[in-house]
């Protein structure tokens, strides 16, 4: 029997002029680039990282923004050097990017200073624009991936003082997973030293009481333990920042 694999890369980018506009038409380049790879929406271990020679200066505004500096980027490889490698890394991918115009100006950019004959990013991998789906989800509401992280309880406090691709592009892996249908493990079932039954029906009776049937005993009510309920607390809690209502009733 196949199973279909849905391979997604999660990518952000860092460049010489300020990410809030869309300076690759005034000559900004790309200096970092960051990719995750999401495997059947878990999130592997395989990454695309590399800092980038720009051929020209970093702009003091955005280098106050992800602390990359021209003295830095004096050694690093030129995007024409790692190109072949990049592409390969995408190809045939669900390449999720937020504000995905912005990025993909700078990625087409550097494929045309490479190769004018080069075809876009488009090409080699279907686009997911993750601001899109953030706007269409949270209308009218902030959308950057700090408030996203934010609403969806990610913890993003000790890793963003400045801002990093590769960095982002871990944390847009999280907030995309949760927004396109969650992320969350709810492990609130440890059945121990059963070896010798097989557990054919599980019932839930309520929030704290869990029942457990198996095919040679009898029905045994099992009682959440604290850090059980304290994770059902915290789950709770989380549907409703996202729901902003209540969804549930205490009987």
């Amino acid at each position: 029997m196949s199973t279909n694999i849905i391979r997604q890369i999660v990518l952000d980018t860092e460049t010489t002029g300020m990410n809030k506009f869309g300076l690759h038409h005034e000559g900004h380049r790309i200096i970092e680039i960051g990719a995750v790879e999401i495997i059947n929406r878990h999130l592997t271990d395989n990454t695309f990282h590399v800092y980038l020679k720009p051929n020209r200066v970093v702009d003091i505004e955005a280098f106050q923004i992800h602390g990359i500096s021209n003295q830095f980027l004096k050694d690093k490889p030129t995007f024409s050097e790692i190109v072949n490698k990049f592409l390969m890394f995408i190809r045939d991918s669900e390449l999720i990017i937020h504000n995905a115009p912005f990025d993909l100006g700078f990625l087409n950019q550097e494929l045309q200073i490479c190769n004018k004959d080069q075809k876009k990013i488009e090409s080699y991998c279907t686009i997911i624009d993750s601001l899109k789906l953030a706007r269409k989800k949270f209308p009218g509401q902030r959308n950057n991936l700090d408030a996203l992280c934010e609403r969806y309880l990610i913890n993003n406090n000790k890793r963003r003082n400045l801002h990093s691709a590769l960095i982002d592009a871990r944390l847009l892996a999280n907030v995309f997973l949760s927004m396109s249908g969650g992320q969350t493990k709810m492990e609130f079932m440890k059945i121990t030293n059963m070896s010798n039954n097989k557990i054919s029906n599980i019932t839930r009776l309520n929030d704290n009481i869990k029942c457990v049937r198996t095919s040679t005993t009898s029905l045994k009510i099992i009682y959440a333990d604290e850090q059980e309920k304290l994770a059902h607390e915290e789950y709770l809690d989380r549907m409703q920042k996202i729901n902003k209502n209540c969804i549930w009733r205490q009987r």
